[in-house]
This record gives C-alpha cells, structure tokens and sequence, in this order.
C-alpha cells in the first residue's frame, strides 16, 4: 500500500500560486529548474506510462509542497531518493518528504504515475493532452499540462526539459524542442527531444501521428512539417510564403528566438490553431489549397516572439500575447499584398463600437481573457503607440523589447516603462485609455 497523506495536510498555500486568475493551477514554495520526463504511449489503448524526475529549488523551507497532476494513478514518489508520502485530489499531487527541505535547497522529486491521459475541463472547454482518431495532441493554454505530467502549472515558472516519448514505430513522435536521440526497438520507437530555453509548461507539446515530414521553408532558421501525406500539395501552395513571413517578422521583432519552427497539421479539424514552444499546431480544416487561414499562420509564427519567449508572468497580462500577435496578422496582409494595417484598425474599431464591454484590456478578467476584444483591441493599443512615437521608434521599440526579456517573463507595468524610452512625449494617457479603460478610444489619427 502507498504511503498517502491524509486530506488537508499540505500547510495553506501550497498548492496555489500566486496567478489572480488561475490560482488553483501552480504551487508555492519552490522553482522548477528541469523536468526529464520518460513517457511510453500506446495509442490504440489511449494508455500513457510515465517516469517524471523534477529538479526544483525550494524558495522557502518546504515539510510539504504539491504539484499539479491530472487524473492518473501515480506507484510512486521519491524526494531525493528517499520514499515520500504522498496524496492525490483532483489535479493535485500533495507530497510530504521524508526530510524537511531547506530553504534554497535543491532538491529532486522521482514520480511513476500511469493510466489514461484525460484533458483538464474547465471553462474554457477540455484542455491538454487529447486523443485522436489515430493519434494524439497536446494543446495546454492555459492549464492543461497537467494533463500528461507532473509540473508547478503556472506560466512564470518556466525551466528546461528532456522528453522521451516511446510509441508504436508507425508513429511519428514530435515533441517541443530539438530531436537529439531515436531509437527504435521491436515494434516500438523511442523519439528524444531537448528544450535547453527555459519554457512555462503549457508550452511544451507532445504530436503522435501518421506524419511525413517536410521542409517547410528554407533559411537561417529551420522551418520544417509534420502533415498527413495526402494533404501536401494543399499544404506546399498555403504554407508557401512561410520564408516570406518568417523574414518580415524577423525584421520587426527582431531574431527568431528558438534554434527551429515545426508546424503540425494534424488529420483531425480544430476550432483554432495553438502555438506551443516552437511549434504550431493546425487542424486538416486549416489547410484547404486558397490560403484562407495564412493570417493563423502569421498569427502562430508571431507568438515565438510574444507568449512563448517573452511569456506573461500572469494570465491578467494576455494582451501581451494576442494583441501582438494580432497586430502581425495586420502587418503581414500590407506586406504581402493584402489590406492595409490601417484598413484592418478602422474596421475592427467599427467592431468594437457595436459591442461595447465592460472589460479592461490590461486585465480582462479570467472569463474573458481569451475575447476577441482583447485580440483586437490589444492590437489597436499597439497601432495608438505606434501612430503616437512614429514608425522608426515603434520597430525599434518591439525589436529592443524582444531582445532584452528574451526567455524571460513580463508583464504589461514592464511594456509601458519600456515603451516610455522610445517616446518623447507622455504615454500614461495613452494607456490609461486603451488598456485600462472600459470606453473605446478614438480611432487613432493616421499620421
């Protein structure tokens, strides 16, 4: 019989963290620094085995600390090496040491869980790891890591990870980060990825399917494809500018911040395509031979830079991901032919004013927190600054804010302060009003 611990053991606070808006996802009292995760996976079955070994650095002195886990039967926890008792609740791994854990103290936590790999529900559907017709995905934003393994699930702890995942050599295994090893074994092969910038877990992604792979565009990055072979020749026309638009981004957000960009299609239809670390994940719906959806492809390429290397510290913050990557949407359509970024603000302006919503931008609330009012309007609070400071200033402003909290986390205090160097005049009006206010601001005036 496992040791367990009894209901309520873990001190307040240890398992919540300090996210306003998701404070049951993440823990207290300690930083992850690395997770080696060792997955086997058997997809006919749905069934996913796993060894998680977690090196963390406690930030206070821990008796008890938790973790945050979905529903599967966990054999065993080791802190250190040594037995620790252990309990599960829903979405929750609490864990009492042998040992107390010194403050400062690294430390390492061993756990083999297994069973059947469930999305978290919530409120904004089932989220995390979910089952294909042959196959499975990992899409996590915002709470779904827990789905597949152990972790701290909050987007401001973010660490490096070492991923094996085993599964049935038909199979293609893609993973968040660098191939580094495949082994192939009777019936089975083992795919062995390395994510050595530091990554929040919602951002890390697990792809099993019947894939081809393929270049997807040449250059100084590596850009390549994971596609279901019958759709490649829809897949060479839609995705045929992705040098195109990887170079325009590159010129405005300045470098691509990871080593290599992999794009998923799986055969299965999503609501929306979803950006992991590195990767981009689109439904066969996606790719339909005319370029319908390529703004989703400028709108995932762009979240490299503005969510997954530059990660919001908390969810309050999410304009700093979707009205940036928005407002790459706008300006790939100039560039490339289509309407004019100024055509795309008046007409979403319009929008908004006939959908008036008692939200605030810099902090929406978490129902709200993936509206399109946010997407949109965070995008014409960026189209405002840059009507405001000028072209030359704006560019250099977004190029310089990349650069400088590079794999780090941010928040929207953090933009305004840095925004404030490129201007020569006061900005705090201008935020005030499109980012703290409710009421929308005048469109602003093209100069």
């Amino acid at each position: 019989m496992n040791p367990a611990l009894r209901p309520g053991d873990p001190s307040p606070g240890a398992d919540r963290s300090t996210d306003s808006y998701l404070p049951e996802h993440g823990n207290g009292g300690y930083r992850v620094l690395h997770y080696d995760l060792d997955l086997d996976y058997r997809v006919v079955t749905n069934r996913l085995a796993g060894r998680a070994v977690i090196t963390a650095r406690a930030v206070q002195s821990l008796s008890r600390f938790s973790l945050d886990l979905g529903r599967f039967r966990v054999q065993d926890v080791r802190v250190d090496g040594r037995p620790a008792k252990f309990g599960l609740r829903p979405n929750k791994l609490r864990i009492k040491p042998e040992r107390p854990i010194g403050y400062g103290a690294i430390f390492t936590i061993e756990i083999r869980y297994g069973g059947e790999p469930h999305p978290i529900a919530g409120r904004w559907g089932d989220i995390g790891w979910d089952e294909l017709t042959d196959g499975a995905l990992v899409a996590s934003q915002p709470n779904g890591a827990p789905s597949w393994f152990p972790c701290n699930d909050r987007p401001d702890d973010k660490a490096t990870f070492l991923v094996s995942v085993t599964a049935a050599s038909p199979y293609t295994v893609l993973v968040t980060g660098d191939l580094v090893a495949r082994r192939r074994r009777a019936g089975t092969t083992t795919w062995v990825h390395e994510r050595t910038e530091p990554t929040a877990p919602y951002l890390m992604s697990v792809q099993i399917g019947r894939y081809e792979q393929v270049e997807l565009a040449a250059g100084r990055v590596v850009q390549r494809a994971a596609i279901p072979p019958r759709l490649r020749a829809a897949f060479r026309h839609d995705f045929g500018r992705h040098g195109e638009i990887m170079a325009s981004l590159e010129g405005w957000f300045g470098p691509y911040p990871f080593r290599e960009y992999v794009v998923v299609v799986t055969d299965d239809d999503l609501d929306d395509p979803v950006e992991a670390q590195g990767m981009a994940v689109f439904g066969r719906n996606h790719v339909d031979g005319r370029r319908t959806h390529e703004r989703l492809v400028a709108h995932e390429l762009a979240h490299q830079w503005f969510g997954n290397s530059l990660t919001i510290a908390d969810w309050r913050h999410i304009w700093l991901n979707e009205g940036f990557a928005t407002y790459a949407e706008w300006l790939w359509s100039e560039i490339s032919g289509g309407r004019s970024v100024n055509a795309h603000a008046a007409q979403w302006h319009a929008w908004l004013r006939t959908r008036p919503a008692p939200i605030a931008v810099a902090d929406p609330g978490v129902d709200r927190m993936f509206d399109p009012l946010v997407y949109k309007r965070g995008a014409l609070t960026l189209h405002a600054l840059r009507q405001r400071v000028g072209d030359l200033a704006f560019f250099a402003l977004l190029r310089s804010w990349t650069a400088e909290h590079q794999h780090r986390t941010v928040t929207t205090g953090q933009f305004r302060d840095h925004a404030k160097r490129f201007a020569t005049e006061p900005l705090d009006g201008l935020f005030a009003a499109w980012l703290d206010r409710p009421a929308l601001p005048p469109l602003p005036r093209v100069s």
